[in-house]
């Protein structure tokens, strides 16, 4: 037995939420030489599980 969904009744959170490249190079401090490679790679929008596939990010760990 199958039931529709409406999609307007669903939250989209999570690794599922678009965002623009800005929002999220805000958010994870990412360089704007980063910023410029997602968007080309990427474009405008993206979901945050892609941006988080694609970045590059320097590891914070102290040596």
């Amino acid at each position: 037995m199958s039931k529709h969904i409406d999609t307007a009744d669903l939250k989209i959170q999570g690794a599922q939420q678009v965002m623009t490249v800005t929002e999220f190079a805000l958010q994870y401090k990412i360089t704007s030489d980063e910023q410029l490679r997602l968007t080309k790679l990427l474009g405008m929008f993206a979901t945050k599980q892609e941006f988080l596939m694609d970045v590059r990010l320097k590891s914070r760990i102290r040596h």
